[in-house]
């Protein structure tokens, strides 16, 4: 542990010049209990071992008809490909990923503030909570690229400041995923340890690292050592399914080749206890599309 210029403590240091061993988390994976929200306490219970659980037919076909429409218009919106928030393929050129989509959408903002998937947040992080990051991911057939093995709060920490991971995704899916089409892959338990990653971060690094990463993964040694410790499971199930995953858990995802697109929306939020502050290790916070510095509360 070491105290920044700024006065806060940096529990999680990463970006370092050499390897470093990883290390026991030091805060809980969830925050709150069963009174808290609609997660019954075994759900909870698995979700605190595992980090992570699912939740079969979070949207009705009909809403995810909905939002699959809503996907392709947003894809298919020439002015909005020229915003900075759009990420595209580094290969081919398409629409990889589209940042503060619940800004750009009153659907998914709507999405945001549902009952269903507000609660939960809440319940998890036992706290009022905020949109930290928000994005639709489009994993095209034949051609989507996956995300190399990665801990979501080691980039949020590094280059967002946020200081701890009291903070949870949701990945609510709006195409099947099968073993074969680029499915997310999780380390269960994983999310107990704390990977620091090797190398300083690069200026404007998001530029880069949003579609393809190079700083703040972890070593072929170290995912080897996590995976023989606690496995890796697969996310897979028909759309409107939807993952609920810890910030620090190990993830990645591989190549779609198959002719079987995949797509989702993805929420982070943030509990209003964490606020961000300066980066660990970055000279600048990333921009608030991919960082979000507003910290007020989702309110139904």
């Amino acid at each position: 542990m070491t105290i920044m210029e700024t006065g806060v403590e940096d529990s999680y240091p990463t970006r370092v010049p050499a390897p470093a061993e990883p290390f026991d988390r030091v805060d809980p994976t969830v925050w709150g209990s069963e009174a808290d929200g609609p997660i019954d306490a075994a759900t909870l219970a698995s979700h605190d071992a595992k980090g992570y659980h699912i939740v079969e037919g979070l949207l009705s076909p009909a809403e995810v008809q909905g939002y699959w429409q809503e996907l392709v218009r947003l894809s298919g919106d020439e002015q909005l490909k020229a915003d900075e928030r759009v990420i595209t393929e580094k290969k081919t050129g398409s629409v990889r990923s589209i940042f503060e989509v619940h800004k750009i959408s009153e659907l998914i903002a709507e999405l945001v503030r549902d009952p269903r998937v507000l609660d939960r947040a809440r319940q998890i992080l036992g706290s009022e909570v905020y949109i930290h990051q928000s994005r639709v991911n489009y994993m095209p057939g034949f051609k989507g690229t996956g995300f190399y093995w990665h801990s979501d709060f080691e980039t949020w920490h590094a280059e967002d400041g946020m200081p701890r991971p009291r903070a949870v995704s949701c990945s609510i899916a709006l195409t099947d995923n099968y073993p074969f089409n680029g499915g997310l892959m999780v380390m269960p338990g994983s999310q107990r340890t704390f990977v620091p990653c090797v190398g300083e971060t690069p200026d404007d690094y998001y530029k880069s690292s949003l579609k393809e990463q190079e700083i703040g993964v972890p070593s072929e040694n170290d995912i080897t050592k996590l995976a023989a410790e606690y496995g890796i499971d697969q996310f897979t199930g028909p759309a409107g399914s939807a993952l609920w995953f810890d910030s620090n858990i190990m993830h990645g995802s591989g190549n779609n080749i198959t002719p079987y697109p995949r797509s989702n929306i993805f929420l982070v939020f943030n509990s209003v206890e964490n606020a961000l502050v300066e980066p660990f290790a970055a000279a600048k916070p990333r921009p608030t599309f991919i960082g979000s510095r507003d910290f007020t509360p989702v309110t139904r």
